[in-house]
């Protein structure tokens, strides 16, 4: 049976003042009504960055930029390339509908994790931990980490390809060095959460730009663009398409970034009162609404550049990365095309690592309390994940980790559930939430979508098993 006693929503008592821009908040801040052992989500980052309390509009927000675009990094992970370009290469734009559905489901299952985080003061780890018994909650921890390995797993493979098309360097090769990477998350924690941010957003930047130049080479017909936006019966008509389809919502919310997402909006140093986290909910979903609109575009943008190259041309049987740029260039006439298109691919594979790397952090400390340093969980998680790469590629080739990566997103697709279904419950209690509680038409909504969510993906999922 439930407890739940344990996770309560904080009350009129709760301290006045934010905490320092130095200082974590205080355990009494939090309202643990009975668990007093528990620590504020992320430890001495909690709290630890400053936000403007008077002021315009833009510039408070400014101070709250920065997770949003940390949680964009895994909607436009290399786990969701292939799709893209396979949507792209065999349907033209008729698939972009489909990615515009996806991107306004994140935005909204993003929104009620920032909420659950500013409101009950603890991340969606911690709230399970508190609210389940003990062994659903290590059902859902092992369950979460299995998703994080998976993840992990396909920015292996995505950076080792990159690593391949830039440089030649074989895959084993470039799997192997995607374990240095633990040193640049280690300088980069060391500096501060805004250093970490910083870096994701220059990350971001390449991408955008990289993409933003190779859609004014491939010069799409704008018309033929905006109609792909409007849902087509076609989607439900062809099973191939609808399969990608499924394919495509499936993967796009990732479960590690509902944890992630709960936890580092904390960093702000907000005023811990129900005003202070009624101002933070509303810059919090405004930062993630801005990021995710980022994501759609490279996604958009993959799907784009894969119908106006490949599918306007005949190529439909375009469905995997190193395919999409060695095709880029010779099709484009612009020899950079295909150097950006892998730019973009390391800078998605370099940022999905810092990201996974700190969801590993957030759900270990929040399901088990258990304090690992940052190089010994990265090492751990990064050697689970190349072993299975460096195996595959030198039994089977380069063909075999493709395969890999297909179902590294199964596994993706598996936890999904444990995620969703614990976090819109959450939000939905009055118990849990008080004063911030989703309103009837927004439960309704996020029940809708989880059950959409739950339903495609189960059926990706038994596709992919049965060989469909």
């Amino acid at each position: 049976m439930a407890r739940h006693e344990h996770l309560t929503a904080p009350g009129p008592v709760s301290a006045p003042e934010g905490p320092p821009a130095h200082q974590a908040p205080t355990e009494g801040s939090w309202r643990f009504s009975r668990d007093t052992g528990a620590q504020p989500s992320l430890g001495r980052m909690n709290g630890s960055v400053p936000v403007q309390a008077t002021g315009t509009w833009l510039r408070r927000l400014l101070a709250f930029i920065g997770p949003g675009y940390m949680v964009s990094v895994g909607y436009m992970d290399p786990g969701n390339w292939a799709t893209d370009i396979a949507g792209g290469a065999q349907f033209g734009y008729t698939l972009l509908s489909v990615i515009l559905l996806s991107n306004l489901m994140a935005i909204v299952l993003q929104a009620l994790a920032a909420r659950l985080g500013i409101a009950t003061g603890r991340d969606l780890a911690q709230a399970c931990r508190d609210h389940y018994p003990r062994p659903i909650s290590l059902v859902l921890w092992l369950a979460c980490e299995a998703a994080i390995i998976a993840c992990d797993l396909a920015e292996v493979i995505g950076t080792a390809i990159a690593l391949k098309l830039l440089f030649g360097l074989p895959l084993v090769v470039g799997a192997t060095l995607t374990a240095l990477d633990v040193f640049l998350i280690l300088l980069l924690m060391r500096r501060g959460f805004r250093a970490l941010e910083a870096f994701v957003i220059a990350l971001l930047a390449v991408i955008f730009v990289s993409f933003g130049i190779q859609i004014a080479l491939a010069a799409p017909p704008i018309q033929a663009v905006l109609v792909g936006f409007l849902p087509s019966s076609e989607i439900v008509r062809n099973p191939a398409a609808l399969y990608i389809a499924i394919g495509i919502i499936g993967a796009t919310v990732m479960p590690h970034n509902l944890y992630l997402h709960s936890s580092i909006v904390q960093t702000r140093a907000y005023p811990r009162t129900e005003e202070g986290r009624r101002g933070a909910i509303r810059f919090a979903v405004a930062d993630s609404t801005i990021a995710l609109m980022l994501a759609l575009f490279v996604n958009a943008a993959i799907l784009i550049m894969a119908a106006s190259v490949f599918h306007a041309q005949g190529r439909t049987d375009v469905q995997e990365i190193e395919q999409a740029y060695e095709l880029l260039s010779p099709l484009l006439g612009a020899g950079i095309a295909s150097t950006l298109f892998a730019v973009a691919l390391l800078a998605s594979g370099l940022n999905s690592t810092v990201t996974a790397t700190l969801a590993g952090q957030i759900v270990m400390e929040g399901f088990l309390r258990l304090h690992i340093p940052d190089w010994a969980r990265r090492l751990i998680t990064r050697a689970i994940a190349i072993v299975p790469v460096v195996g595959v590629t030198a039994l089977y080739g380069e063909q075999g980790t493709a395969k890999l990566l297909v179902l590294s997103q199964v596994v993706l697709s598996m936890q999904l559930p444990f995620a969703v279904i614990p976090l819109v419950g959450f939000v939905s209690d009055r118990q849990k939430m008080g004063a911030h509680t989703i309103r009837p038409w927004l439960k309704i909504l996020s029940w809708a979508i989880a059950a959409v969510i739950v339903v495609l993906n189960g059926k990706l999922l038994f596709d992919t098993v049965m060989g469909a």
